[in-house]
């Protein structure tokens, strides 16, 4: 039997969380079964090539009516037997134009605390044959408040590559790692007012930030009172592994989150994280085995537990090793592709008995 083709449609290619989860997905599809190719409705290719076809529908910067009536025609031209959806744009535009031009199943991403409301869920999950959250908190929310039937939910948690994510030798200086957008709901600002407190105690404590966005400017005139080596500030890396390697324990402000990579792959690498239990971070992160978790927008509580963590190295290092072997036997890539490739198969089935029945 001929490979599906199979069309995964992203805003663009940035660098990002969500375009990284789909690039990987796309390599690591069983080639026999999915023909995968990767569409985007805007310009922004800054990740690596990947070895999958792609088809850029737009070059502006931003998706305008221009991307979405290309997307339309290439729907309509020649309908997927599946398409998968990432980010918000194309899971609005992409549901909708997916079921007009006749694409045989389709399937929605959610991954994002903001996203359910941002997509429109509440009304677009009917025109999708599945909709995937990358956290139980995001299929509570879709079922419970939003009113998507539980049938029509699941949940496939991000993936780490644990080979290439791996822990290095102990590293016991007192440096902190962020690894985020340096954007409004990753709220820098409660995580260097915690710092401040930290150095109140220890002033040996450093914190890098590792990241871009246009709070950069803002965020760097706030310490500017701090002595230089307090915060050092680092651009966005496509390889992060010596980021984790060099830092003792990673820390995460969020207001929101899905299920953050960068929590994964810091304890892929052995070390703790301390975050905000917002979203899924708490089926990642446990408190007091894996890490610390702290309510958001809570300085004061942020700087205790991470003043918790400099007055213990070694259950520290204990919680690294603990979160090591929570990803390898629970998120790792190859969970991820397998669980991925078994929605899509159950997308198909559902749309076909729909067929049967004589409902399309």
């Amino acid at each position: 039997m001929a490979p599906l083709r199979t069309v995964f449609l992203l805003q663009d290619l940035k660098f990002g969380g969500t375009q990284t989860q789909a690039l990987a997905l796309a390599r690591g599809l069983p080639a026999d079964r999915f023909a995968v190719e990767v569409w985007t409705m805007a310009a922004g290719e800054d990740l690596d090539p990947a070895p999958v076809p792609r088809v850029k529908l737009a070059d502006g910067s931003v998706v305008f009516a221009r991307a979405i009536a290309a997307l339309g025609r290439a729907l309509k031209r020649s309908p997927p037997d599946l398409l998968v959806l990432w980010t918000v744009v194309p899971n609005r535009w992409g549901r909708i134009l997916g079921r007009w031009a006749g694409a045989r199943a389709i399937v929605g991403n959610c991954r994002d605390g903001s996203a359910p409301r941002r997509q429109h869920e509440r009304w677009l999950w009917r025109f999708a044959d599945r909709v995937v959250c990358n956290s139980g908190s995001q299929r509570r929310e879709l079922v419970e408040s939003l009113g998507v039937p539980a049938a029509r939910v699941s949940v496939v948690y991000n993936g780490v590559d644990v080979a290439r994510f791996a822990p290095g030798p102990a590293f016991r200086e007192p440096v902190l790692l962020n690894v985020a957008r340096l954007v409004p709901k990753k709220d820098h600002g409660t995580l260097l007012a915690a710092l401040r407190i930290v150095r109140q105690r220890r002033p040996d404590v450093r914190l890098r930030i590792a990241g871009d966005g246009p709070l950069a400017s803002s965020l760097r005139a706030s310490v500017r009172d701090l002595p230089p080596d307090s915060v050092e500030w680092l651009a966005a890396r496509r390889d992060p592994v010596p980021l984790y390697r060099g830092c003792a324990a990673v820390v995460l402000s969020s207001l929101v989150e899905g299920l953050p990579n960068v929590a994964l792959e810091a304890m892929a690498c052995g070390r703790p994280v301390v975050a905000t239990a917002v979203d899924g971070v708490p089926e990642v992160v446990e408190h007091g085995r894996t890490g610390w978790l702290v309510p958001p927008g809570d300085p004061g509580r942020l700087a205790e537990a991470l003043l918790e963590w400099l007055a213990d190295p070694a259950r520290a290092e204990a919680m690294g090793a603990a979160g090591r072997e929570k990803i390898v036997s629970s998120f790792s890539m190859e969970a991820m592709i397998q669980r991925y490739a078994e929605v899509f198969e159950q997308a198909l089935a559902s749309r076909r008995r729909v067929a049967a029945d004589g409902l399309l």
